[in-house]
């Protein structure tokens, strides 16, 4: 409204007017110059980038009611081509309402006509309602498209236009604005050290350089009478109407471009096309009244439903990413099969591209030399752009990134180790023994004989353990110790088996000792009994290593990396020093410890003796499949596996996008689960769960224990037939001495008491040898042992000199029965 009275009151005075505005007037203003691009070919202007891009349904924003009045010859003009077009109006308030409405209909294409002051709100209701894909594309009204912050949209590929006046890579531009920053005082801040200046100040700058042009040719044709004016006179200047037709007249090349007028509407000047791409806005095309629109780079509008592009892809054979068909039926593309395959087949329908696959010469993903410097593998193809992408189990990392791109990862993955499975644990005879360590038994074995020898001492000492052997006979003085050496060894190994025995202690000195060993045979036993369940029950696996330190900790087991990898480098470049011992000794051992496939690494795992240090993924296919393998230990690392592409490539967003939205979907996890966990191709593990039963006993696991008892069986009879012997031997020393004559051999006894004891069917009942006092009288008559007397009759005397008792001979002997000489032949007893 104010220009417009401006306008009037120069209209009415004859003083030109210029001006730097949109005007929307449509008609003839006499001392009007108007420096802003007139509105009818801005419009005409996008209309013909939308007619470029093929825009079919759109969706105008607009923001203040003379926006769509700008706008209406943009809506009104005809197409060749039927064009929906929606139109909204939309303040800060309510963006985020109108771009929600916009998203529901499926609305792509959008032209944005809002205040500078504005713009940050629109952008961030895109970001708010996940707006900004490459699905989106905003079309801005604005000239100075280049001062906002536009970082977040950078690497989605958001489709972003818009048109500059202002050339900023223009060399004289460029001149104007260093001018500008170093002697205008506020240079500094219009420019804010930018090089790049708002359309509005541009425009007023070319309006006093026009103004200057033309005051200086009305100069040069005749002279310039200046008076004063006044709107109470409306008396009009005279040289106004000169001045203006002078200006009109003017042409030359300013800040914003070519000028030219006609009646005084501004009719030639150039704009530039700007589009968003990864790194900035950068010139894409130009437009002029003249010959309108002129695309410079086509690849920036590529649609991807009717664009016909056929891709390089270079990829390595490597299980189950990329695996190879060798047979003659197999051509081109189809002789690829695999994890990587499928996802590549997804992604270039969703980006809309074909692609030729195929193999990388020297089979290697791509390392830089130590020394050289030089890269090999798909790395090299793509810096050499041989390759348009670079498809497989590829990592991501810093020395990649550095000269190659990447997309955004499709799978997470780390370092992981790969082992032989672990052997069962050799089953030992004696393995009943384990419950308790050999220094344990050592101390019980100890305890035992320290216990015993206590017992002992102990009892002898109290005169609570000594008790009268015969307590029916008042007038004996004898007495005697039940805990004898080899009693109290008796006692004490009888309790720690849990079975007693007939000694009793009766003195407190004696209870106490028996006491605090049944306490600690309690503990024993106890403890043995529950920690036997668990070693006779459980597998346990013999296991050398159990995570990277202890691998770096030994040199008896080698290991290695894939040559030329990522993983290969990361021992390489590592600064922790776990990893940097790893490196040094996987660098010098020989022979080398680096394979040059998977396959050569895991051939030399099952050959045993070698670990190999290989990625989580690869590493749970190949266990899936091969129940002789293992993981030992977590992941080393994080990283992931994307898809390759050479450096500024303007794939690399497109495919991004691309598995970010399969990703969403699950069409990722769905291949992965296809080609990993397969149940056709893994194996069953015989694993046991914590609800498992536990393992049946074997003669592995207690046999020793029969071992034991028939060593003991052994021993015991062993010993018995010592003390058959010696007791033998021993009877007929004494009774040599007893009887002198007749008298059996030892041989011949020994012969008949074996007879008698291996008699199955003989009698319980046996003759036993008179215990009698070597110095009671001889005189009785020999009767061999084996015979069978009756018992005698109360009147017979046993011998013609009778020991009071046994407890009274110092020495008993098992000798022959004596009867009296008169006796009966024909009489027998049993004198046992």
């Amino acid at each position: 409204m104010l220009g417009a009275h401006i306008h009037s009151i120069c209209d009415a005075l004859d003083i030109p007017h210029l001006e730097a505005r949109v005007d929307l007037e449509a008609e003839y203003r006499e001392f009007s110059i108007n420096l802003h691009p007139s509105q009818p070919l801005l419009n005409k202007a996008l209309q013909d980038v939308m007619t470029y891009l093929n825009w079919t349904k759109v969706a105008v924003i607009y923001e203040q009611d003379y926006g769509l009045v700008k706008l209406r010859e943009l809506v009104r003009a005809p197409s060749k081509r039927d064009v929906e077009i929606h139109l909204r109006q939309a303040d800060p308030d309510t963006y985020r309402a109108v771009l929600k409405e916009i998203k529901t209909k499926e609305i792509h294409n959008l032209i944005v006509d809002t205040r500078p002051e504005h713009m940050h709100h629109f952008l961030r209701g895109i970001l708010q309602l996940q707006m900004n894909d490459y699905k989106y594309h905003y079309l801005f009204t604005t000239f100075d498209i280049e001062t906002f912050d536009l970082e977040d949209f950078k690497y989605n590929f958001v489709n972003m236009t818009a048109f500059r006046i202002v050339d900023a890579e223009d060399v004289g531009v460029m001149e104007i604005l260093k001018d500008m920053e170093r002697f205008q005082s506020n240079g500094q801040s219009l420019l804010n050290k930018s090089r790049i200046i708002q359309a509005e100040p541009a425009l007023m700058y070319d309006s006093v350089h026009v103004f200057a042009l033309g005051l200086q040719t009305l100069e040069q044709s005749h002279s310039l009478a200046l008076a004063n004016v006044s709107c109470d006179s409306e008396q009009p200047w005279d040289g106004g109407l000169s001045l203006i037709n002078y200006i009109n007249s003017v042409e030359l090349k300013g800040l914003s471009g070519p000028i030219e007028f006609k009646e005084g509407r501004r009719i030639q000047f150039k704009l530039d096309l700007l589009k968003l791409k990864q790194h900035s806005l950068v010139k894409v095309g130009e437009w002029s009244p003249a010959t309108g629109v002129n695309i410079s780079d086509k690849a920036a509008f590529f649609d991807s439903g009717t664009m016909n592009v056929t891709l390089v892809v270079i990829t390595i054979l490597e299980i189950p990413y990329v695996m190879m068909h060798y047979g003659k039926n197999y051509t081109g593309n189809a002789r690829f099969y695999g994890f990587c395959v499928d996802l590549l087949e997804r992604v270039s329908k969703e980006v809309g591209f074909d692609y030729i696959l195929d193999l990388v010469p020297d089979r290697k993903y791509g390392a830089q030399d130590a020394e050289t410097g030089e890269w090999n593998g798909m790395v090299l193809q793509l810096m050499k752009h041989k390759a348009d992408l670079a498809v497989g189990s590829m990592t991501i990392n810093y020395a990649r990134e550095s000269v190659i791109d990447f997309t955004k990862p499709f799978m997470n993955l780390g370092i992981s180790i790969l082992f032989k499975v672990p052997t069962s644990q050799e089953t030992r005879l004696f393995s009943f023994m384990n419950p308790l360590a050999v220094e344990i038994w050592l101390y019980v074995l100890a305890a035992y004989v320290l216990v015993s020898i206590t017992m002992f001492i102990v009892a002898r000492f109290s005169p609570y353990e000594w008790h009268n052997p015969h307590p029916c006979d008042q007038e004996n003085d004898l007495i005697e110790n039940q805990f004898s050496l080899a009693n109290s060894f008796w006692f004490t190994i009888g309790t720690l088996m849990q079975q007693g025995s007939d000694l009793n202690p009766k003195a407190t000195s004696t209870r106490i000792v028996g006491g605090i060993w049944w306490f600690f045979t309690l503990i024993i036993i106890s403890s043995y009994t529950a920690n036997l369940a668990a070693f006779l029950t459980v597998e346990r696996m013999i296991t050398p290593i159990e995570n990277a330190e202890d691998l770096a900790g030994q040199t008896e087991i080698a290991y290695g990396t894939l040559d030329s990898g990522s993983t290969m480098t990361f021992f390489r470049d590592s600064m922790i020093e776990t990893y940097k011992k790893m490196w040094r000794f996987m660098e010098n051992k020989k022979p080398s410890v680096f394979v040059s496939t998977y396959e050569e690494g895991i051939r030399r795992v099952l050959e045993g003796n070698y670990a190999f240090l290989m990625e989580s993924t690869m590493l749970d296919y190949i266990v899936q499949r091969d129940c002789n393998l293992t993981q030992i230990g977590g992941l080393l690392d994080t990283k992931g596996y994307g898809i390759a592409t050479p450096m500024g490539s303007p794939w690399r967003d497109k495919i991004s996008l691309a598995i970010l939205e399969l990703q969403e979907k699950g069409e990722i996890q769905m291949l992965y689960n296809k080609w990993w966990k397969n149940p056709g191709d893994t194996c069953t593990r015989t694993e046991k769960g914590k609800e498992s039963k536990a393992n049946a006993l074997g003669v592995s696991n207690i046999g020793g224990v029969f071992v034991v008892l028939l060593c003991g069986l052994a021993i015991a009879v062993i010993v018995a037939i010592f003390e058959f012997c010696y007791n033998s031997k021993r009877s007929t020393q004494m009774e040599r001495r007893a009887v002198p004559a007749p008298h059996q051999s030892l041989c011949a006894e020994m012969a008949e008491e074996l007879c008698f004891a291996l008699r199955c069917r003989g009698s319980r009942q046996r003759p036993a040898l008179k215990r009698q006092c070597s110095k009671c009288v001889p005189g009785t008559t020999y009767v061999p042992a084996s015979f069978d007397l009756p018992h005698p009759p109360n009147n017979v005397l046993r011998s013609q000199s009778q020991c009071p008792s046994e407890a009274g001979c110092p020495m008993f002997q098992r000798s022959s029965l004596a009867v009296p000489l008169d006796l009966p032949p024909h009489l027998h007893y049993d004198a046992s």
